[in-house]
């Protein structure tokens, strides 16, 4: 049952933090803290924090106070200066719970944009790069044993720099065209958490509907070893660990044993399917989920506790079909960029999200390409939950270097370890309309770094489909996903009448495919296309056809819906896009999420109703 509101607010009306949830709901431990709220705040555009040492107590001029969460540009962080500020600093007093006493301590922050590093008690404790993906540390021996402890995170953006890997964020001054507002710092919740020296550190869970079993890969810390594995320090007492899986409330089962190494892999079967399996795989319609918990036992106590979920589902390519859970599907996706009025890149409510996944399903879409932005967790869980699909897709760097492609490389490989767990996503997109190689037609280097991220993908998730580059000038590729925003009907059913004539057209003056690569019978999709343009708001804009009515606009959106649905070729689409954005109006919705047009006509087009 969901919890949350159907009516979000852009602001928090309780005295709880902002974003006062569980930010990682997949791998949940009972006891933390949230650190999000009101803390000291310094821009340092004369770079003197470093040689000054803003990190020791007592140091640096932290006169501004910041909303956590929410990054300076934003309304809601209470400064709201969407200028060139590169370098900034967080700082803020925190205390333990005495409860957690004897405890190891960990901070974890789900997203600072760009480059992080964190002190704490004026010692350094983390560093990180990467704007979307989180990292934490173990500051336990940081700490204060009186209490009275002070964290300070120094978070250094590249605004100007359009090799870095960005997303939609604009490197000029305002916004423009198709890119936004920029996020400087932190822009997920910051918590601490406390552990046991024996833990859990991650899991991996693959479903298997064909044999009726999930896989599980479980990762320990060091001090979790029995005392066999481990010759140069002296071994903790054996700890065992113990797995139960249930469904809706009842036992399905269990399964204990030794933790002997670093990680340990068991298939569980799961012997409770009815209908052949059909009444609790994970679907769109009916998105069943199975609840698991991790524990640690150590001298007949429970010393670590771990609860998530998964989804009995499959996703695979059969004889060029793409198909879900055996079955052929065709997939109706909108594109959403996941940007926000008052907190940009940051949901103000965790609420915002679950309207955003019932507009999008109540408009009759299956699911959504989430544009240019690896979306925050709680995203993701309530598409588990409340069943859309999710395209995952990196945010990329606009240019080409060397410099790019390790900084690109790492922080996908974070992306796609992060959110692996998450049944509701069933395709990769490691790289958009040659973003980051865009010479990739005739570079080698570029072409051989798109097929490097097609394969490396492919290394660390071999269940989810992978595109080489949405858009156009593929090489190895499972789905060949085009854009094409040509919005006359005539031109769009001829295009997409046979698999030759989709894949040697040229949107946008683009090949398809670069390379020497040719279609080999891959699924055809396309992945963007529409665009119209239809301003129902204050707000003034662009987009790629323009509707003048709430009839012209429903005309138009069934002109380019139609050809695609009817096409023999064409096994789904994602339309752009759902809402507007800044200066972008070409939104089903208002910035502010109002429809344009009633959402059951929006429904019968998208449907094929009418």
């Amino acid at each position: 049952m969901l919890t949350p509101s159907s009516e979000p607010s852009s602001l928090q009306k309780s005295s709880a933090p902002p974003r006062p949830e569980y930010p990682r709901p997949q791998f949940e431990r009972a006891q933390w803290l949230n650190l999000n709220g009101e803390w000291d705040f310094a821009f340092d555009d004369d770079r003197r924090g470093d040689r000054e040492r803003w990190y020791e107590s007592g140091r640096g001029a932290f006169e501004r106070r910041i909303n956590v969460p929410f990054a300076f540009q934003s309304k809601l962080s209470g400064i709201a200066d969407p200028g060139f500020h590169d370098l900034v600093w967080y700082r803020r007093a925190f205390d333990v719970p005495e409860e957690w006493a004897g405890r190891r301590i960990v901070l974890h922050i789900g997203a600072c944009d760009y480059a992080s590093t964190v002190w704490v008690n004026g010692r350094w404790a983390a560093s990180h790069e990467g704007g979307h993906t989180p990292f934490g540390a173990d500051i336990t021996d940081l700490l204060n044993e009186e209490g009275g402890n002070t964290l300070v995170v120094r978070a250094e953006d590249f605004s100007r720099d359009v090799t870095l890997p960005r997303g939609k964020q604009f490197w000029k001054e305002g916004s423009q065209s198709i890119f936004y507002t920029r996020t400087t710092g932190i822009w997920q919740t910051v918590w601490l958490e406390p552990v046991h020296e024996a833990r859990l550190e991650k899991v991996k869970l693959t479903p298997d509907i064909d044999r009726g079993e999930v896989r599980m890969r479980l990762f320990f810390s060091r001090e979790t070893f029995s005392r066999e594995t481990i010759s140069v320090t002296e071994a903790a007492e054996p700890v065992t660990a113990v797995v139960r899986i249930s469904f809706a409330g009842q036992s399905v089962a269990e399964q204990s044993f030794p933790v002997l190494h670093a990680e340990e892999s068991r298939a569980i079967g799961l012997n409770d399917f009815n209908d052949h399996g059909l009444g609790r795989w994970w679907t769109p319609e009916q998105p069943n989920l199975y609840d698991v918990t991790f524990e640690l036992v150590q001298s007949g106590q429970t010393v670590d506790a771990v609860s998530s979920y998964f989804g009995m589902r499959k996703i695979s390519i059969e004889n060029g079909r793409l198909s879900l859970n055996n079955r052929p599907t065709y997939m109706r996706l909108v594109l959403d960029q996941g940007y926000f009025p008052d907190g940009v890149l940051t949901a103000p409510t965790d609420e915002d999200f679950v309207r955003d996944i019932r507009l999008t399903q109540e408009m009759g879409f299956d699911g959504v390409r989430k544009h240019q932005k690896m979306e925050d967790p709680r995203f993701l869980y309530w598409c588990d939950r409340m069943g859309l699909l999710v395209w995952g897709e990196a945010a990329n760097a606009y240019a080409y270097s060397e410099e790019y492609v390790r900084n690109f490389t790492r922080e996908w490989q974070e992306a796609v370890d992060r959110d692996y767990n998450h049944p509701c996503i069933v395709v990769w997109v490691p790289m958009n309309e040659s973003w980051g190689i865009p010479n990739v037609q005739v570079d080698v280097r570029q072409q051989q770094h798109g097929q490097t991220l097609y394969h490396l993908t492919r290394s660390l998730d071999e269940t989810r489909p992978v595109i080489y580059n949405d858009g156009w000038e593929m090489m190895k590729t499972d789905i060949v996903a085009i854009h094409d925003y040509e919005w006359r009907e005539p031109v769009l059913t001829e295009r997409y009448k046979t698999a030759e004539q989709a894949t040697q057209a040229m949107p946008a003056n683009r090949r398809i495919f670069v390379g020497g690569s040719k279609y080999e019978g891959q699924p055809i999709l396309v992945t963007e296309f529409g665009g119209i343009a239809y301003r129902k708001s204050e707000q003034e804009g662009w987009g790629y056809s323009g509707a003048d009515s709430d009839e012209d606009f429903l005309a138009r959106l069934g002109a380019v819906i139609r050809p695609l649905t009817v096409s023999g070729v064409v096994q789904g689409f994602c339309y752009t896009q759902l809402t507007d954005v800044e200066q972008e109006i070409n939104g089903l919705v208002t910035y502010d999420r109002v429809p344009k047009v009633p959402v059951e006509d929006i429904r019968r087009v998208v449907r094929g109703e009418q």
